[in-house]
């Protein structure tokens, strides 16, 4: 099972860490994209090594999409490609994960349109003008898709993250 992370500097450092470690704790193996290689930094400092370029992403590669807040999003939305990919995952039924300013990338690439989301409360009125069901909930889960809104949430978004994927685990192995 492989996951990949889709962000840029500036993201929430927990928002980013807390999954990319939780993946890696479950034996996932995880990739983080960004727009150019080399490290992205948090907005507490903590910096990340992005393993490939979005240009280099194969969607099909991966089971589980994942989008972090903070400030990255504004930054990842502006690329078509990042967009191109969130279609991708959630056209094929697969995961996204997406939480705080994350769900910014699926406005941008039409996806919500219809669909139970939440997000950061600066975020709201753009997911409701999107089409999307805003619920102030810390988690929302509508079908392949587990939207948060914050750092808070995390606890409650890794575990129908988690939930999600072993979901999928369980379809493989009884296939």
């Amino acid at each position: 099972m492989k996951a990949l992370i889709m962000s840029a500097d500036v993201y929430e450092d927990t928002e980013l860490l807390v999954p990319y470690y939780r993946l890696l704790e479950e034996g996932i193996k995880v990739d983080i994209a960004s727009m150019r290689k080399g490290s992205i930094k948090g907005k507490h400092g903590y910096e990340i090594e992005v393993t490939m370029t979005l240009a280099e992403v194969k969607a099909d590669d991966y089971d589980i999409l994942v989008l972090p807040g903070g400030k990255a999003p504004e930054a990842m939305r502006k690329e078509p490609k990042a967009a191109e990919i969130a279609r991708d995952f959630v056209m094929k039924g697969k995961p996204v994960a997406a939480i705080c300013h994350g769900p910014q990338t699926l406005i941008t690439a039409g996806l919500l349109k219809g669909r139970h989301a939440t997000c950061y409360r600066t975020v709201k009125d753009e997911l409701k003008a999107a089409g999307a069901i805003y619920e102030d909930k810390e988690v929302v889960v509508d079908s392949n898709l587990v939207t948060s809104r914050q750092p808070s949430d995390l606890p409650a978004f890794m575990r129908e993250t988690m939930k999600m994927l072993r979901g999928l685990t369980t379809k493989v192995k009884a296939a």
